[in-house]
């Protein structure tokens, strides 16, 4: 996904792109859910829920995609770093998630095991030195995604995890649209002109159907079983995952670093997954 983002920003804005990619994924989500669930319906103070959830996630892909196009790799490692340890704490304070020794225990070496992994990538020295309004906006990214992850999950246990990422998601696309005009008037991008090449549709569909509906569901399908906090240790795999893929399909060299970090991640992970509520 930050690939494709980075390299869609050289043709649409950040805050354009954004909401394109909201927007499909929204388009998605409800083709699915009228399917799977046709006849459902909600209390006004429920979709008062989908509508805070809606502005949890617009505001973290506006500031995620803001931060990506003003930041470096190593900076935007940070999203990966800091968002499972805002969701544990989230989720122990909003709803008093247990957080055991184990838990704890588990969720530092994950995040151990991943700067060892983002060490191998990118110069982790060189965060402090780029663009710190950038740097903020992943902060707040980071923190808007651990929300998004932890108020979702009354909803998600309530009804379903399709239901829950439609609906939010489709109220985060009229809020994340009223930036699109501003955007397109400062940065004198006219759309129009932009070539609609395969690629750029590709791209398009790929943040939307994968990045967005996918992968949404998938988070959110996780809650129905776990606590917010094991949820969100995975999230330390993506720069795992990301090594892996570059070795298998661009045959990128895998080092040693890479390994332990990866092998350092994965016993946090396995000690979060498989603690119980006090342990």
């Amino acid at each position: 996904m930050y690939v494709v983002s980075k390299w869609g920003f050289e043709t649409i804005p950040p805050l354009t792109l954004s909401f394109l990619r909201l927007a499909v994924g929204a388009a998605t989500l409800l083709v699915v859910v009228r399917v799977v669930s046709p006849s459902r319906s909600f209390s006004r103070r429920e979709w008062g829920q989908f509508a805070g959830l809606g502005a949890m996630v617009a505001l973290t892909i506006v500031s995620q995609f803001v931060g990506t196009d003003l930041t470096t790799a190593s900076q935007g490692s940070l999203l990966t770093v800091l968002t499972p340890l805002f969701t544990l704490a989230f989720g122990v304070a909003a709803f008093g998630e247990a957080a055991g020794p184990r838990k704890i225990a588990g969720m530092g070496l994950a995040a151990l095991g991943t700067l060892f992994v983002l060490a191998g990538q990118y110069d982790l020295t060189a965060i402090p030195a780029g663009n710190r309004t950038g740097v903020a906006f992943l902060l707040l990214a980071s923190a808007g995604w651990a929300a998004y992850t932890v108020w979702g999950k009354p909803l998600v246990r309530r009804y379903s995890a399709l239901e829950t990422a439609t609906y939010s998601t489709l109220f985060a696309v009229p809020m994340s649209a009223v930036l699109v005009p501003w955007e397109l008037s400062t940065t004198g991008v006219d759309l129009a002109a932009v070539p609609v090449t395969p690629a750029l549709v590709a791209a398009v569909l790929y943040l939307g159907v994968l990045s967005t509906a996918g992968a949404w569901y998938a988070w959110y399908k996780g809650l129905e079983f776990v606590d917010a906090g094991t949820v969100a240790v995975f999230f330390f795999a993506q720069p795992v995952v990301g090594a892996a893929l570059g070795a298998l399909l661009l045959d990128e060299p895998v080092g040693l670093g890479m390994v332990a970090g990866g092998a350092v991640m994965f016993a946090g992970i396995y000690l979060v997954s498989t603690g119980d509520a006090t342990s």
